[in-house]
């Protein structure tokens, strides 16, 4: 059944390890990441179908707890997915970003266009692992896959990237 709103998720919180927020250079990232998921996202709960969802994330334990509420405002079963699949691809996508950022600030255009190919490459094989993994918990598609991959890019860079 199609929804009357453009959009499944109404809210995304980040809860950062240690209430210490991501580094400067995430913060775009992250940016970027919420205002597609809030604009533009197809996720649903695989027991639920009440969108739009309120959704919590945070890392505890190198784990990835999702807690959701429904549109009525339901507290859904949190669900906990651990992120050591997620190691290479995260440390490989943060090496990504800070060469872009370094070759952005020397103005070197060919080189930023060959790091965003590689990093649109480390995206979507993040985001297929998500839709994977959760396959059976939550329905999503490939964008809104790629925009919580973001976010636990974002949660895992806070306590890391110091």
């Amino acid at each position: 059944m199609k929804h009357a709103h453009k959009t499944d998720i109404e809210a995304i919180a980040l809860n950062y390890p240690g209430n210490t927020p991501a580094p400067a250079f995430m913060m775009n990232e992250r940016t970027l990441a919420l205002k597609s998921l809030k604009d533009k996202s197809r996720f649903q709960p695989t027991q639920d179908s009440k969108a739009p969802y309120v959704v919590n994330l945070s890392v505890q334990d190198n784990r990835l707890i999702f807690e959701m509420e429904d549109a009525q405002k339901q507290s859904l079963p949190a669900l906990v997915l651990s992120l050591k699949p997620y190691r290479r691809l995260i440390k490989d996508y943060f090496m990504m970003i800070e060469s872009y950022e370094q070759v952005r600030q020397q103005g070197n255009t060919s080189k930023l266009e060959a790091i965003d190919m590689g990093r649109r490459g480390l995206h979507n094989e993040g985001a297929e692992l998500m839709m994977e993994r959760l396959s059976d918990k939550i329905s999503m598609d490939l964008e809104t896959a790629r925009g919580f991959f973001t976010l636990v890019c974002v949660l895992q860079a806070a306590p890391h990237l110091r």
